[in-house]
This record gives structure tokens, C-alpha cells and sequence, in this order.
């Protein structure tokens, strides 16, 4: 898996794409290797850390591969790129982005798919494709867009903006801003908190919150209740409540 670098220690994978010369433009090999990795996590990892190299997190798809597809094929390739992002979002995995340089298009597509975002102060957004006179196909008008809103959304993609680390922090595009050379330690950090949460509350947070989101208000109310319900009667909550009331760390199934 020469485009996907994936390094595990203990409870925590790091995946790092790895196509330098392209600034880690995303091409299908790589996005077909991160997509496998994340249908099928290794045994034992609770949390990913994505993040890029070479100064770059991803400079978006690789339109030397974009301009050989006709309208059918296109399609077909828009809905892979869904495919590989829901299993981002929803593997069960917790995932990191430890961002800087470009996040750009589709770069953006993927880190919004992630679940903490964590920007370098040399990070730069951009949705450029209406300057290139194409539109997105990852995914953007939906997890980029429910960040930004519409609004926002319509005027990032019509002129085509950069936005710095500090504005993608107050927008939410980003979580964390840290100094350079930062964003992957203090993903690790993340990650190791992360990692030591009860597993299926974590499993809950990732499968329930968004989708509760698209739901009208009493289903999101009663799918909330059931998640309450389901991680209560779980073995770990009875250890988190003992080991509150006991005034020690939880014991967490592994």
C-alpha cells in the first residue's frame, strides 16, 4: 500500500497519504487503499489519525485522472467517492486530521468526513472547482455544506476562497489550531484520550449524532433515547459509574 503509509501503535492507526509529488492529490489507488483500510479496520485499533506529507494534507483529485472520464463514468466515480468517505465517517473508527497546507476540494471532502480536525497555521481551504468549471463529487455540498451552510457554501464554491487555519477554526471547518509542526502530536494526544472512552460510546457518537442531524426533531429525540438506553445497560457504564463514585479511572473493555 504504497499511497497510504499506515503506521499502528497499540490502539491507534496512523494513515498517512503519501503521494508527495502531487501535493497528495487524491488519485482512485489512493482513495481505494484508505477505503479499505477503513471497511475493514485492523483488529485492536480503537482511533486513525489521518494526515498527509511533504507539507501538504491533500491538494484535492488529481485531475490528470478527472478529465479522462466521460458523463456515466463520472457518476460511477462520485458515488466511490461517497462510498470511501461514509466508510470514514461510519467504520465505528474515531478519525483525527491532523491538517496543514493544502486542504483543498476534495482534500476538504475527506477531512470533513473526519471527526476532529486539527489545523497547522500553514493550512489553507478551498473548494476551487467552479474555477476549473466543475463541481464537486465527494461530498461537499453535504458535510462541507452543513458546516458552512448554504450560504456560505455557495459563496466558498463561487469565488473560489482560500480560508486561513484562524477562520477555519471560528467556521468549524477545523476544531484545533496548533503551531507548526504540531498537528500530529497533538493528534496522538487526542487520540489516546479518545481511545480510552468505553468502545460503544464512541460506536453511539459516530453512528448516532450525524444521523440524528438529517432526522426531524421527535425521531432525533427518540433515536437519542434509544442510544441512552443502549449504552446504559452496557457493562461499561456500569464501570464508569463505579469507578466515578469509587474515585479511580474506568476499567474499559478492551
Amino acid at each position: 500500500m504504497s499511497n497510504v503509509l499506515i503506521d499502528i501503535d497499540g490502539p491507534v492507526a496512523t494513515l498517512t497519504m503519501n503521494r508527495p509529488e502531487k501535493r497528495n492529490a487524491m488519485s482512485d489507488a489512493l482513495l481505494e487503499e484508505l477505503g479499505a483500510f477503513f471497511v475493514n479496520p485492523p483488529k485492536g485499533v480503537k482511533v486513525a489519525i489521518l494526515t498527509g506529507t511533504a507539507g501538504h494534507f491533500c491538494a484535492g483529485l488529481d485531475l490528470s485522472e478527472h478529465v479522462e472520464r466521460d458523463t456515466e463514468e463520472s457518476v460511477y466515480h462520485s458515488r466511490g467517492w461517497h462510498r470511501t468517505l461514509d466508510a470514514i465517517q461510519y467504520s465505528g473508527l474515531p478519525v483525527i486530521s491532523a491538517m496543514f497546507g493544502a486542504v483543498i476540494g476534495g482534500g476538504l471532502e475527506i477531512a470533513t468526513a473526519t471527526h476532529v480536525r486539527i489545523a497547522e497555521p500553514s493550512t489553507v481551504f478551498q473548494l476551487p472547482e467552479g474555477r476549473r468549471g466543475i463541481f464537486v463529487g465527494g461530498g461537499a455540498t453535504v458535510r462541507v455544506g452543513r458546516i458552512l451552510g448554504p450560504d456560505r457554501m455557495i459563496e466558498m464554491m463561487l469565488t473560489g476562497r482560500k480560508y486561513g487555519a484562524q477562520e477555519a477554526v471560528a467556521l468549524g471547518l477545523a476544531h484545533y489550531l496548533v503551531e507548526d509542526g504540531k498537528a500530529l502530536a497533538r493528534a496522538q494526544e487526542i487520540a489516546r484520550e479518545i481511545a480510552g472512552n468505553a468502545p460503544l460510546s464512541n460506536y453511539l457518537m459516530i453512528q448516532a449524532v450525524s444521523r440524528i442531524g438529517d432526522m426531524p426533531r421527535d425521531g432525533g429525540l427518540f433515536t437519542e433515547s434509544l442510544c441512552a438506553a443502549i449504552a446504559q445497560s452496557s457493562p461499561d457504564a456500569k464501570e464508569g459509574l463505579a469507578a466515578f463514585l469509587e474515585k479511580r479511572s474506568p476499567r474499559f473493555r478492551e
